[in-house]
């Protein structure tokens, strides 16, 4: 088996995913609510700085050492190493209540989603919320990329550490629901209506 290879971050500056998903994705959460955020798989620390400056209480994880390097940077205190395979938190945050996991564009990489939802649901207190980014995928969507024959683009087998699942609404909103979660809701980010970039799930944990 092939040794984990980090990402490669060098800056500080948002990933492009972040110029359509930057928006919903704070327009779905409330300081009255989400208190505590734990946003894992952070890369360079880009949306957990982002969400401290404006006032959120926000941590961050991620495997790339690179990436919490530069993370720590700017908040030094609120970045940590963590193997997203395992199912423990840092030493450092497992005191932390949490009552908001943020993953963005990570779970299109792990080969355990089921265990990678079990774990969330393991950390965020009763009552709290996960919100997830990933790809969109459906139909119309689907069908375009085969007619225009752009799949061996879209899903380029080569790339080392790429996307390795392929969630829809509906597959991603049933592992939400089947490991507990409910309230699920939906946006979809970037691009014109069915055929978006991506896609926000958020759902309760009662």
């Amino acid at each position: 088996m092939a040794d984990y290879k980090d990402y490669g971050f060098q800056v500080s500056a948002p990933a492009h995913t972040f110029s359509y998903l930057q928006e919903p994705l704070l327009g779905m959460l409330d300081k009255n609510t989400n208190k505590c955020i734990l946003d894992l798989g952070c890369g360079n620390g880009y949306l957990v700085n982002f969400l401290l400056v404006n006032g959120y209480n926000a941590f961050g994880t991620d495997a790339s050492a690179e990436g919490i390097a530069i993370s720590r940077q700017t908040n030094a205190d609120r970045f940590y190493l963590q193997d997203l395979s395992t199912d423990k938190l840092p030493v450092e945050l497992q005191d932390q209540l949490f009552d908001t996991v943020i993953s963005t564009e990570v779970i299109e990489h792990l080969y355990d989603p089921e265990g990678f939802i079990n774990f969330c649901k393991q950390i965020i207190i009763s009552g709290g919320e996960i919100i997830i980014t990933t790809p969109y995928h459906g139909y119309l969507k689907n069908l375009m990329l085969s007619i225009f024959n752009k799949w061996d683009t879209h899903l380029n087998p080569m790339w080392h550490g790429g996307h390795i699942k392929m969630w829809s609404r509906k597959t991603l909103s049933n592992a939400l629901i089947n490991a507990g979660f409910t309230h699920v809701e939906f946006k979809g980010c970037g691009r014109m209506p069915y055929f978006w970039k991506s896609m926000i799930i958020k759902a309760k944990l009662i």
